[in-house]
């Protein structure tokens, strides 16, 4: 259920109705905008008198809201959330450029990329430390080695960093790590996104590879129920009939989650395609369609990756991306 306060509501009639609305056992979550005020009810509203509250004078309107995820509802919170990364913004109009090395393998490689594409537009560092493999024979990461080695590469670039937590019993490596990364595989480990949820850090969610938008989202939910407002939300391809790609990239996801939620929305073209001449035209795409950020694999050697060097670009290649990406961008705006 929803409550939108009018605009000329007194601060202590709005926190006399927030407290009593709370008296219920209800969950109040205030968003205020420019125009509007929207409480967001969250609990069982079953016994909740809408005529009641909506006779009330500070009161413009009650709805209910059919959908079961409430946090990342945009019906709940009407304007785009921004996400903060110590000075940079996310969402809201702002647009960024995430990447890195699929695997963290040395500390020459990672620095060497970190400057590479941070002189290419580059506004975060993405880079694996603890890699979950389709075989247990795969390179693995280099675990806690490599989050120091991202630490490195941070101190010598300024480059905030993203990467990928898989156990719990791992948190306490990454309480210096700046985006916290859930991975498609563990989307729906709840456990882990309920603390997560307990954090004050940005959780950059990516979309299971055969989970639907409304699970996505319920697993936001999760996060943002358990108190941790920045959430991003990422689109990184679904598994198809596609014989060619390694995943099919659903774009259309993008401008239905924005219409969904108020969550920035990123796109993963690199584990999408998984072939890393379609990742310019498909990262593109996606900068046309109103994605918040694209978040793409670069290795100084993909030859030599010890890690999906067939999606990865050069740093030239991403340079040159990174260019048509701002001319696509302006040329949609």
């Amino acid at each position: 259920m929803i409550v939108v306060i009018k605009s000329n509501a007194s601060p202590e009639k709005r926190t006399q109705l927030i407290k009593w609305l709370k008296s219920m056992g209800l969950g109040v979550h205030e968003s205020a905008g420019e125009f509007q005020t929207v409480l967001g009810l969250i609990g069982d509203t079953s016994r909740v008198d809408m005529d009641l509250i909506e006779s009330l004078d500070i009161v413009d309107s009650v709805k209910r809201v059919s959908e079961t995820f409430k946090c990342v509802n945009r019906k709940f919170h009407p304007e785009d959330t921004v996400v903060s990364v110590g000075d940079l913004k996310i969402g809201g109009g702002n647009f960024v450029l995430i990447a890195g090395p699929c695997s963290v393998e040395s500390e020459t490689q990672i620095v060497e990329i970190a400057k590479a594409v941070k002189a290419s537009g580059a506004s975060l560092l993405r880079g694996g430390a603890f890699k979950p493999r389709t075989s247990p024979y795969d390179f693995q990461g280099l675990k806690g080695e490599g989050l120091e080695l991202l630490k490195v590469a941070r101190q010598e670039t300024g480059l905030p960093i993203v990467t990928e937590i898989m156990n719990l019993k791992d948190l306490p490596l990454f309480e210096d790590i700046d985006v916290l990364q859930v991975g498609a595989r563990n989307m729906q480990n709840f456990d882990l996104l309920k603390e997560l949820g307990t954090l004050h850090k940005p959780i950059l969610l990516k979309r299971g590879l055969a989970n639907t938008l409304k699970e996505l989202l319920m697993s936001a939910e999760y996060i943002m129920a358990s108190g941790n407002e920045q959430v991003i939300l990422c689109e990184r391809g679904i598994r198809t009939y596609s014989d060619y790609l390694r995943n099919t990239l659903d774009l259309a996801a993008v401008p239905m989650l924005h219409e969904l939620s108020h969550l920035p929305v990123i796109v993963d073209p690199s584990h999408a395609t998984g072939i890393a001449r379609m990742v310019p035209p498909m990262s593109l795409a996606a900068a046309a369609c109103g994605a918040d950020g694209l978040i793409i694999e670069v290795h100084n050697d993909p030859a030599h990756a010890l890690c999906d060097g067939a999606q990865s670009l050069t740093p030239a290649a991403f340079d040159a991306l990174a260019k048509k990406v701002d001319s696509v961008r302006k040329a949609v705006s």
